[in-house]
């Protein structure tokens, strides 16, 4: 009970702190690109160009056929969307104790807050990429749904998901450094076992609950319940229950570890 307590202390100071956190999170965007001549235009190209590389080898060159009777560019980049917010969150907020180090040492605030400032930092690029998708879509002919409205709640959830994960890797790579390449050897594994390029409808049906225990395939196919399938997410109750479920368990353990190992960043950084 006391973790639940010192996790809604957590939520509350954050919102008591929300311009120190936004600070954080500019000051966090700008310096990852800092010293390039493109400086943060280099957070939107190397994404852009990876979804120009597979619309072009997929649709030009493969001429893949329509999935879900919509363009293979749409139905694509409404499954590598979300994941490169994934990628990008839980990749960068891994480290985000170890960057910091000299706050964790110097200064008394909430460590905590580190891996959210890189969420927050990849949400901003994400948001340029959900205006994207609606521009591609609209592009494309399809006109603005209601279902849209979802894409709200799934940048909670993905947020709620990347947050539990971060702060059990950021804080576990301050006493194993492993920790960040196993963390990236996982998310390349899960782009190919999400189902980001291949529909579920593919794959034997018998093997279907063992795919949909990937948290991201709930965040996948919810993007395109948005925007192809026009399907609220509470028609799919158990897959609902079962990912908010499996986010709550992940958050907890994140900050009970986070808690227990706090005291220790200072003499092993």
């Amino acid at each position: 009970m006391r973790y639940f307590r010192a996790l809604a202390a957590l939520i509350l100071d954050i919102i008591h702190n929300r311009k120190l956190l936004w600070q954080m999170t500019k000051r966090d965007f700008r310096q990852r690109y800092l010293g390039s001549y493109l400086g943060i235009l280099w957070a939107f190209i190397q994404p852009t160009v990876t979804v120009l590389i597979f619309w072009f080898v997929f649709q030009v060159g493969f001429k893949s056929q329509p999935v879900a009777n919509v363009p293979f560019i749409l139905w694509l980049v409404c499954g590598m969307f979300p994941w490169f917010f994934i990628s990008d969150s839980i990749l960068s907020a891994t480290t985000s104790v170890l960057e910091s180090s000299f706050l964790v040492k110097k200064i008394v605030f909430r460590v905590e807050i580190l891996p959210i400032v890189k969420i927050m930092s990849a949400l901003v690029v994400h948001i340029f990429f959900v205006v994207v998708l609606f521009a591609m879509f609209a592009y494309y002919g399809y006109s603005v749904s209601i279902y849209n409205l979802q894409i709200i709640y799934y940048f909670f959830a993905m947020i709620c998901l990347t947050l539990g994960i971060s702060w059990l890797t950021s804080s576990l790579t301050v006493f194993l450094r492993d920790v960040g390449q196993f963390a990236a050897m996982i998310l390349q594994f899960g782009f190919w076992f999400t189902p980001i390029f291949w529909s579920l409808k593919i794959i034997p049906e018998e093997f279907h609950f063992f795919l949909k225990l990937n948290p991201a395939y709930y965040l996948i196919e919810g993007y395109r319940q948005s925007f192809i399938y026009y399907e609220w997410f509470w028609q799919h109750i158990h897959q609902t229950a079962y990912f908010w479920t499996f986010t709550a368990i992940t958050a907890f353990i994140g900050a009970w570890c986070f808690k227990k190992l706090r005291p220790h960043f200072a003499d092993v950084l």
